[in-house]
C-alpha cells in the first residue's frame, strides 16, 4: 500500500469505535503516526491489536464536551508527536430513539453537547495548531442523518445537520490558512451504534436492521472500511483541492 501520510500525524476522537478503529488502521497502513482519543475508562486493547506493527501510537481519553479536556489532548498531541496534519473529529453518540413528543430533554442535549460542542472545540482547538503550520486536513463525521430526516432521531439528526454547517463555516474560515475542512456523511454502517438504532426502532432488532438495509438503493449496510476509505483519501494530498465539502458514503441512501 502506497504510504501517501508518511510523517504525518493523524488524531482520531471516537478512535476506539468500529470506525474509529477501522480508520486508525488505514491511515497507519499509508504511514500516519495516530493520535487516539475517546473516552475515560477506554479498554483499548482491541484497538492496539488492530493497527499494524510499528505504528507509531499515542492514545489519551478525554470528554469531547469539556474544553479544558479538549485542549489537554491537543496540548498532548503536539507535546509527543510535534505537530497535527489529520484531525479525523468523528466522537458522536446516537441518543434516543423516540417520537418527539416522547423524546427527552435530557438525552436531546446530551447528544447535541456530544456530537455539536465537541466537534466544535475539537475545532476549536486544531484549527489554531493547523493555522500556525499553515497546513492540516480536518474531516468532520456527519452523517446521512444530516441531510434527510429519519423518525425517532430528533436528537442525533439535529446535530448531523449543525455539524454540516459548521464544516461550512471552519471551512471558509480556514481555506486562506491553507487549512482544508471536509465532513463524511456515512449511512447505515455495521456498527455498535446501528444495533443500538435498530434496537430502539423494533423490539426485533434483526427486523429493524433488515428494514433499514431493504430502504438503501444498495440492499446492505456499509461496512467502517468503506468509511475509512474516505476519510483517508480527504487526509491526503490527493484532495488538496476539496474543502467545504459533505461525502456521503451511503450506498446511495440520501439520493432517493
Amino acid at each position: 500500500m502506497t504510504r501517501v501520510l508518511e510523517g504525518k500525524v493523524a488524531v482520531i476522537t471516537g478512535a476506539a469505535g468500529a470506525i474509529g478503529t477501522v480508520t486508525a488502521r488505514l491511515l497507519a497502513e499509508r504511514g500516519a503516526a495516530v493520535f487516539a482519543v475517546d473516552i475515560p475508562g477506554t479498554d483499548w486493547s482491541r484497538f492496539k491489536a488492530a493497527l499494524p506493527d510499528g505504528t507509531r501510537l499515542v492514545t489519551a481519553e478525554a470528554d469531547v464536551t469539556d474544553e479544558a479536556s479538549v485542549k489537554a489532548y491537543v496540548d498532548k498531541a503536539r507535546t509527543e508527536l510535534g505537530r497535527i496534519d489529520v484531525f479525523f473529529n468523528n466522537a458522536g453518540i446516537e441518543g434516543p430513539v423516540q417520537p418527539i413528543e416522547n423524546y427527552p430533554l435530557d438525552g436531546f442535549m446530551k447528544v447535541l453537547n456530544v456530537n455539536v460542542a465537541g466537534v466544535f472545540l475539537g475545532l476549536k482547538h486544531v484549527l489554531p495548531v493547523m493555522y500556525a503550520q499553515g497546513s492540516g486536513s480536518v474531516i468532520n463525521t456527519s452523517s446521512v442523518a444530516g441531510l434527510i430526516g429519519s423518525p425517532g432521531m430528533a436528537g442525533y439528526n439535529t446535530s448531523k445537520h449543525a455539524v454540516i454547517g459548521i464544516t461550512r463555516v471552519a471551512a471558509v474560515e480556514a481555506a486562506p490558512r491553507g487549512v482544508r475542512v471536509n465532513c463524511v456523511n456515512p449511512g447505515p454502517i455495521e456498527s455498535r451504534m446501528m444495533q443500538s438504532i435498530n434496537s430502539g426502532q423494533d423490539a426485533d432488532a434483526k427486523a429493524a436492521h433488515d428494514a433499514t438495509a431493504g430502504a438503501v438503493p444498495a440492499k446492505r449496510y456499509g461496512k467502517p472500511e468503506e468509511v475509512a476509505g474516505l476519510v483517508a483519501f480527504l487526509a491526503s494530498d490527493d484532495a488538496a483541492y476539496c474543502n467545504g465539502g459533505f461525502y456521503t458514503v451511503d450506498g446511495a441512501l440520501s439520493a432517493t
